[in-house]
């Protein structure tokens, strides 16, 4: 079988999945990028696939194009998700279909066929879930219900995977990130957002993408949700 390891990144067009793919390069590992639009790239070891992972069996494609690129994969990084906070009963189906089918068919999906690929290495593999600090820690003034209900099931079935798998040596983890300096946050929010963290600022990419490094390398960590999240989950 090919040695060169492979890692699936989600949502890697920009912010943190496009930080995650240049840290999993410098790792050695070729990368398949996904996002709904991605540019292809000049690095033949980064393989663009775009694609809304919220279609069913799009995830799935993601992993088959992978695998016939690289002929394996080693590791997985949800990435890809949605976050829309609003008040609970302002939430419109629409506004359900799409952030459950990212956050969680998304997940479903790609992770079901990327196991799968895992199950046929001799060392196993990994799979990083990006969840963030809202489904555990939630604030009045940002009323995020489906944000929680979808990510706090990433968080969930951390354990749940990382227990039924962790005799295959498949690795299952998580990073709950606080609010995180991206595209995704105008300059103007930045402000009331940072004063959410204890700390009293917003995290910056390379430090979620640090964390996902760690995992990656703590072969004797699984089952673990790891907050980086400036003090959110303990509180202000």
């Amino acid at each position: 079988m090919n040695s060169q390891k492979v890692a699936v990144v989600t949502g890697a067009s920009q912010g943190i999945g496009a930080g995650l793919v240049t840290a999993y390069r410098k790792l050695g590992y070729a990368v398949v990028a996904n996002s709904r639009t991605i540019a292809r790239s000049d690095d033949p070891l980064v393989l663009a696939v775009p694609g809304d992972l919220a279609q069913p069996g799009a995830g799935t494609a993601v992993i088959e194009r992978g695998l016939e690129a690289f002929g394996r994969i080693d590791t997985l990084v949800n990435n890809a998700g949605i976050f829309v906070a609003k008040p609970f009963t302002e939430y419109t189906d629409e506004d359900y279909e799409k952030i459950a089918g990212l956050n969680l068919r998304g997940f479903f999906d790609t992770t079901r066929r990327a196991i799968a690929a895992l199950l046929e290495n001799e060392d196993g593999g990994h799979v990083v879930n990006i969840t963030t600090a809202f489904a555990e820690h939630a604030f009045s003034s940002v009323p995020a219900a489906l944000a929680a209900l979808t990510k706090g099931g990433l968080n969930s079935v951390v354990t749940s995977l990382a227990t039924e798998y962790a005799t295959r040596n498949i690795r299952v983890n998580a990073v709950s990130p606080g609010v995180i300096r991206t595209p995704m946050h105008p300059e103007e929010t930045h402000e009331f957002l940072a004063a959410l963290h204890p700390v009293g600022r917003l995290g910056e990419i390379d430090e979620i993408v640090e964390a996902v490094t760690y995992l990656e390398n703590a072969k004797f960590v699984t089952g673990e949700v790891l907050h980086v999240d400036g003090g959110q989950r303990a509180g202000h």
